[in-house]
């Protein structure tokens, strides 16, 4: 698949060191954050310099950019991929069907590494280089904070795996999204939990972050409301390693169930270490936990953690054709985000098309007055720039990364 793909460098190599350094809630040495940044620019240089190649080759005339910010390093870094993905599958079916009124559009990748204040660099970036369009950001709190400056400088945003509510919540125009809220999935969890482990001893927890610790929030409350007590409602740091104190504490409070809110590569370690540590209980995460990254992290401990997530997409036999282009790449399309980031950009050119023009606040009107046939189903957008007719469902995990629907 022939893809115009550019990778724009969005920080120097020290705000990258730092930024690795950062996740890791430690101070790496000088050598180790030298070759991490320098690892990141080169890679970017090269997909930059392929990328070139592949513009040239493929002619010139007009272009729509599409800007495609997220996680390239980082510890979520598999979060952007399967973003890019999604929206990469889309450029390459549309350009091959003839582009939009005429033009090619072009992925522009940017790397924010799920962090909010390179995120607002990242914006500034994009509008910078005169980018009207954005799919992404991919983090909750790098999507909030980068939508400001998108309001702000007329750049339309559908983000395919934020799901933080307050996004959505500050009367932007412009921010769209086609991933349902945890205000939804949470409920699915709570819900669950209250009907499937009553009477049983639950912990909530979370990673402190505006994703994890609001969704976590949200499946508490639920399960309270629902008649289920929370014996245990704690906190850990993003980026900790070791969680034997805290594996303590839920083994005195003789829990039986953990949700944890959060990304998947402290749920792997939490997995692994209470497993490793004699502590028997049921996982539950929410979809920023369901990546196969998870089970190469927890190995056998991933077997049967229950996790919401969109429904399979990629299952559909309606999205045969799509799954079936994306594997040709090398590709996985049973990601979360994929056919989200597809459909994403889906929306995005069909707005420019009945518009006329690359023009945000026109396509962002006819967003909101229209509904859509995507790989997500039929949709359309709310006044806030939520997508309508969605839903989150329970799957059962499996350590060898796939996953079967809870009944």
């Amino acid at each position: 698949m022939q893809l115009n793909l550019r990778m724009t460098a969005t920080a120097s190599a020290t705000l990258v060191a730092a930024f690795l350094a950062g996740c890791n809630n430690a101070t790496p040495p000088a050598k180790t954050a030298d070759a991490a940044a320098s690892a990141a620019a080169g890679a970017a240089s090269a997909v930059a310099t392929a990328a070139s190649a592949a513009a040239s080759a493929a002619g010139g005339g007009q272009v729509i950019k599409i800007g495609l910010p997220g996680p390239v390093t980082g510890s979520v870094a598999q979060y952007g991929d399967i973003v890019r993905t999604g929206a990469l599958a889309a450029i390459d079916a549309i350009n091959k069907a003839g582009g939009v009124n005429g033009a090619k559009l072009e992925g522009v990748v940017y790397d924010d590494a799920c962090d909010p204040k390179q995120a607002v660099a990242v914006a500034n970036k994009i509008v910078n280089d005169k980018v009207k369009f954005v799919v992404g950001h991919v983090c909750s709190g790098a999507t909030q904070a980068a939508s400001d400056v998108y309001e702000d400088e007329g750049v339309l945003m559908i983000s395919p795996s934020a799901t933080a509510p307050e996004i959505t919540t500050r009367g932007h125009k412009l921010v769209f999204r086609t991933i349902g809220l945890d205000s939804m999935q949470g409920p699915v969890a709570g819900e669950y939990i209250a009907a499937h482990y009553k009477g049983k001893n639950i912990a909530v927890l979370h990673d402190k972050q505006q994703y994890g610790e609001g969704i976590a929030s949200t499946v508490k409350k639920t399960a309270e409301a629902a008649g289920q007590k929370v014996a245990v409602f704690d906190a850990l740091n993003a980026g900790d390693k070791d969680f034997g104190p805290l594996i303590a504490k839920l083994k005195r409070a003789n829990i039986d169930f953990v949700y944890f809110g959060g990304y998947h590569p402290e749920m792997g370690l939490l997995m692994r270490q209470a497993s490793q540590s004699g502590l028997k209980v049921q996982f539950m995460g929410p979809e920023g936990a369901g990546n196969t990254e998870l089970s190469a992290i927890a190995g056998d401990a991933s077997e049967g953690m229950l996790v919401t997530l969109p429904r399979a997409f990629e299952q559909d036999p309606q999205n045969k054709a799509i799954a079936d282009e994306i594997r040709a790449t090398n590709k996985d399309p049973s990601g979360a985000f994929v056919m989200p980031a597809y459909a994403a950009v889906q929306v995005l050119s069909e707005g420019i098309k009945k518009v006329g023009a690359a023009e945000p606040a026109k396509v962002a009107e006819v967003l909101r007055t229209n509904e859509f046939n995507t790989p997500i189903g039929n949709i359309g957008f709310d006044d806030k720039g939520d997508v309508t007719n969605f839903s989150f469902v329970v799957y059962t995990w499996h350590k060898d990364g796939s996953k079967t629907l809870v009944k």
